[in-house]
Formats: structure tokens, sequence, C-alpha cells
């Protein structure tokens, strides 16, 4: 996946480098989701308040944002039937969204509640009410591998997934945005010695996940490391946890969602390799990446970006909520 600011990078270093100090625990408990390889099945999203932020902290201030989202104004019927992709949405009932559930801040399955929250999961939930008049999203999971597939086959009307926006990936998928940037950060145990930064990574075993660029950035930056794959986030923690790896790379952001449920796993300040990330749509469809590229723009002007980022990311990441990446 490499998912994720410079927007957000300076805030995210500042409060990482506290959680580096204090030793912040990350998860690894979270259920392992794939996405299938044939027919996905869709699970719809809920618009019911969940359980607070103390009782589940990786999904943030879930009341706060199901608020924010209960005040999104739908878009005008004018603007959906010159769309066709969103007027066919509209008339659905439902966004269909390549998503996970396993990313705290980002977009993580609540078990108690059934809903999934976070930045990410805000977006496509806000997205769907601008379109639909509702909170009515269907979720298929997806996993590095299997996004740009989904969005081939039409089997999503768009990804939202921590999903990093790359000369090679707009060959085949369209990407609206970017709505977000990160750079990528290091995890490793409590007590670990001598990793402090991206070189430190040589001839030590990673984890990340398979599928996305990151495995290309580490042997950038360290050529020696030794670099093990899986496919979702919970796996790379666990590998972690166990000793099986010596640190665990991905975007900074979800590493500092995964940081605050597990003691014995902290998120080092070091980041590198910036890059931004972008709602991927079907590369047939321009219209409906612009559809999606001016909603962007709309709720960045109006404050909505802002509020999203304070009441899930921010409930995390000490410091005022960042500027947003330039749409387009």
């Amino acid at each position: 996946m490499y998912h994720s600011s410079r927007i957000g990078l300076r805030h995210m270093a500042a409060a990482l480098s506290l959680v580096a100090l204090g030793g912040v625990a990350a998860c690894s408990s979270q259920s392992t989701s794939t996405a299938p390889t044939a027919a996905p099945v869709a699970k719809t999203g809920s618009s019911q308040p969940s359980s607070s932020t103390a009782a589940n902290p990786g999904t943030g201030n879930v009341a706060a944002v199901n608020a924010l989202i209960a005040s999104e104004e739908p878009a005008s019927a004018q603007a959906i039937a010159a769309n066709s992709v969103a007027a066919k949405i509209k008339a659905s009932g439902n966004l269909v969204v390549g998503a996970v559930e396993t990313a705290p801040l980002f977009s993580l399955l609540d078990p108690s509640t059934g809903q999934v929250s976070g930045f990410d999961a805000g977006i496509d939930q806000l997205l769907a009410k601008y379109i639909t008049g509702k909170n009515s999203t269907k979720l298929v999971t997806v996993t590095a591998n299997t996004r740009e597939a989904l969005l081939e086959n039409n089997s999503v009307d768009l990804v939202v997934a921590t999903y990093t926006i790359t000369p090679q990936r707009a060959k085949v998928v369209r990407f609206a945005g970017p709505y977000f940037e990160d750079g990528l950060g290091i995890a490793i145990r409590t007590g670990t010695t001598g990793i402090t930064s991206a070189a430190d990574l040589a001839g030590k075993t990673v984890v990340t996940e398979s599928g996305s660029t990151i495995p290309a950035a580490i042997k950038a930056i360290a050529p020696t490391a030794k670099i093990q794959l899986f496919d979702t986030d919970a796996e790379c923690l666990e590998a972690l946890e166990q000793g099986r790896a010596d640190a665990y790379v991905l975007d900074q952001g979800v590493l500092a969602g995964d940081a605050i449920a597990n003691p014995g796993i902290k998120v080092l300040s070091a980041v590198f390799d910036q890059q931004p990330l972008g709602i991927g749509v079907p590369l047939d469809q321009p219209q409906f990446e612009a559809f999606v590229n001016t909603w962007l723009k709309q709720i960045e002007a109006d404050g909505t970006w802002a509020k999203l980022w304070k009441d899930t990311i921010g409930t995390a990441v000490a410091g005022n909520p960042p500027v947003p990446p330039k749409v387009g």
C-alpha cells in the first residue's frame, strides 16, 4: 500500500518524537481482512453514532465525524445530472468504495458497532453524502495488490485506502486529489537500539506491505536491508512484535495510529520519502475524477477537511490541522 504530509509531517514528527521517548505502543490485534480475487462481497457502511474515542481510540472522535457527515450538503440536482457516474451512483443509493478495515486513524472497523471510522473512512462517507444525499457506502475490502484490478473491472466506484499517487499507477487508474500527504515512518520494538533513521535499516530485517512502493524506497536508502512482505498492516505488526523483523516501515500516519494501542512498539520521529495520497477512480472516467476533485476543493475551502483531520488523525497527533494539499 504506500498509502499516505508534507501537510501534516511537521505536526506528525513533533508528536511522534514524544512517542519515541515514551514508547507508545502499536496495535497488532486488529482483525485481518483480505480482498477477494473474484466476486468481492460488499459491506454496507453504518451511519449511526459509534463508541467513544476513549473506548476505541483508533477510530477517532466518531460522534464528531458523524455530525460532520450529517452536516454535509448534497450536490445539486444539476451537478449530479451533469455527471453520468455520479448520477448512476445516486440512483443506486450507495457509493461502492474499495477500502480497508484495519488502519487506525484512517479506516478502522469497530466490531462493537460495525462502523468503519477514520480519516479515509470519513472522506468516502462525506463523498457518499454529497452524491447520494445520505451516508451510505458499501465497502469492498482491498489490499495493495488488488486495488487496480477492482477499479479496472468496475467492482468499486473508487478506492480510498491510503493510495499513493505514482506515475506507474496513473497509467492504469485515475487519481482525484491528492487529499493527503505523508512520509514513510519506522516502527521498532521498545528497547531496540541502533535504529534511529532510515539509513540504520541497512542489514536489518524490515517488514512492509506487498504491492506497494515502499520496498523500492527502503532499498534506495538502505540497499542491504532484508525486506519481508505481508498483505496487511496487522500481519506486519505481528511480525515485528514477535521479533521476526527488526523494523516496520509504512506511512507514518498509519504507524501513528498503530502506536495508540499496544505497549512494546514505538514509532520514530524520522520520516523519509514523502508521497501524496489520491482517490483512485477507473481510468476511463475523467469526468468523475473532475467531479471528485471539485468536491475535494470544496471541503478544503469550507473547513470540512480540517475538521475531519482534527477528529481523526488529530486525536492522536498534537497541533493544529495542517494545510491540505493542492488538488489537481
